[in-house]
């Protein structure tokens, strides 16, 4: 008997390896395809009273990918949370993972036609070539595209500014961050605006300094691995312990939100770290 056992420990072994394995793949796909829906609450003491309560969905880094034939669990997942407004940060496309065919078109029609969709280019916009082929697909297709420029919004009798930039590897010629900036305060006199931004990584030395009451940015994949306690293990850059990567937070008197986004770049994979729909609802008051 105890021969018998011998011989069947190997086997033992390598089937208890084979599930662990199989359950860890398992795990890191859900990971990495199942839709999390996250709500923030900003308390915004300038926030005119005709936006108290007004309901965002934030989108970025799609990375190419798909939720579902044609997007079709990310239309339902936003389209659930029933917003006014749905922004869209950039890195709809990504050059190391396959385009599928009309993805822009597909992606635009199916947000716009939940609610109006504002659209910034992030970097990898810029890498897959021929943005003003993009920004016009978008733009038919329903999505107000700011590129260095704003618009103003309206809801209960009052007014914000949303304003929009282009990502830095954008054209070098571009209008800068600090010339919409002045032009917001030169036409508009000292509202209430929000800034769309690709990069999360430029709030702390740039973006907070604009006087924007907040900035709306992606880019940082959550810092890719989140474990307990930390802001994210990576940038998408590859250094460590990167702020400024999910959630909320302050600098200069301005406040940044900032999502873990969707998709991955190129082989890249999420851990602890699911594909966010993110939902910001604008609260007038004192914060806390």
């Amino acid at each position: 008997m105890r021969k018998h056992a011998k011989r069947h420990r190997p086997v033992r072994a390598f089937l208890i390896f084979l599930l662990s394995v199989i359950l860890v793949g398992c795990f890191v796909r859900w990971d990495n395809t199942a839709l999390q829906v996250t709500s923030f609450d900003p308390v915004f003491s300038r926030l005119p009273t005709g936006f108290d309560g007004c309901r965002i969905v934030v989108l970025a880094d799609l990375h190419s990918t798909s939720f579902g034939e044609g997007n079709k669990a990310l239309f339902e997942t936003v389209r659930a949370q029933s917003p006014e407004y749905i922004f869209l940060l950039g890195d709809l496309l990504d050059r190391m993972r396959e385009i599928p065919q009309g993805y822009a078109a597909a992606v635009a029609d199916g947000l716009s036609a939940i609610a109006p969709t504002y659209y910034v280019t992030g970097n990898h916009e810029w890498a897959v070539g021929d943005v003003p082929a993009l920004k016009e697909t978008l733009t038919a297709h329903g999505v107000t595209v700011l590129s260095n420029r704003f618009e103003v919004l309206e809801r209960g009798g009052d007014s914000v500014i949303l304003s929009g930039i282009d990502d830095p590897n954008g054209y070098a010629d571009q209008k800068t961050p600090e010339e919409l900036s002045a032009e917001i305060y030169a036409e508009c006199g000292d509202p209430f605006w929000l800034l769309l931004a690709h990069r999360n990584d430029r709030f702390e030395k740039q973006y907070s300094l604009l006087g924007a009451d907040l900035v709306v940015s992606g880019h940082g994949h959550g810092g890719i691995i989140r474990l307990p306690f930390t802001d994210g293990l990576l940038s998408t850059d590859r250094t460590l312990f990167p702020s400024y990567t999910a959630g909320l937070y302050e600098e200069n008197g301005s406040a940044l939100f900032v999502t873990r986004g969707l998709g991955n770049s190129g082989p890249s994979l999420r851990l602890f770290n699911r594909p966010e729909v993110a939902v910001l609802t604008l609260h007038r008051g004192l914060p806390s």
